[in-house]
C-alpha cells in the first residue's frame, strides 16, 4: 500500500475530534480539548494539521511573538510516523514564522526522544551545552533539551 498524499492546512475547531485522537496516542498527559480551543482563539498562535485524505494524521502548533517563535507541540499518529509528516509540519511552521517576522525559533524536546531531536537537527536546530530544563515534563519528570534555530529562513516544503 502506497503512502497517501499529505496535505497541511490550518487547524480549525472541526479538526479537534481527530486532533484529540492523535494527542491521546502521542502523549502520556495529553492536552485537553479546551486547551486546543483556547489556543485556536489567540492571534499569536498558529496550529496546523496534516491530512491523509480526510484523516488528520498529525498536527503542530506555535506561538509567534515579535521576533520569536516557540513551538508548543508536534504530534504524528503512530501509523504515520517515519513518513515525513512531522518534517512537513515543522517546515510549514518555520515558513509561517519567517513570514510573520520571527528571526528565531525555539522548542523543547524530551531528552529521550532521539527521533524528534534528529528531525530538529536536520532542520537546523541546535542546542548549547547545559540548555536543559530539569524535570520539564511533569508526566515522567524527564528533562527537556532546549533547541534553537536562528536565523530563520523561508523553508522549502
Amino acid at each position: 500500500m502506497g503512502v497517501p498524499e499529505i496535505a497541511v492546512h490550518p487547524m480549525t475547531p472541526a479538526d479537534l475530534d481527530q486532533v484529540m485522537e492523535v494527542e491521546r496516542l502521542s502523549y502520556l498527559t495529553p492536552w485537553s480539548r479546551e486547551a486546543f480551543e483556547s489556543e485556536l482563539l489567540q492571534r499569536y498562535t498558529v496550529y496546523l494539521v496534516a491530512r491523509a485524505g480526510d484523516r488528520v494524521v498529525g498536527f503542530a502548533g506555535m506561538h509567534v511573538l515579535w521576533e520569536m517563535a516557540h513551538v508548543t507541540n508536534v504530534a504524528v499518529h503512530p501509523e504515520f510516523r517515519g513518513r515525513g509528516v512531522g518534517e512537513r509540519l515543522m517546515r510549514e511552521l518555520i515558513r509561517i514564522a519567517y513570514r510573520r517576522g520571527a528571526a528565531r525559533m525555539t522548542l523543547e524536546v524530551r531528552v529521550g526522544n532521539a527521533p524528534a531531536q534528529a528531525l530538529y537537527r536536520k532542520l537546523g536546530f541546535v542546542t548549547e551545552p547545559g540548555a536543559v530544563r530539569k524535570g520539564y515534563y511533569t508526566d515522567t519528570g524527564e528533562d527537556a533539551i532546549i533547541m534553537w534555530k536562528e536565523p530563520l529562513v523561508e523553508e522549502a516544503i
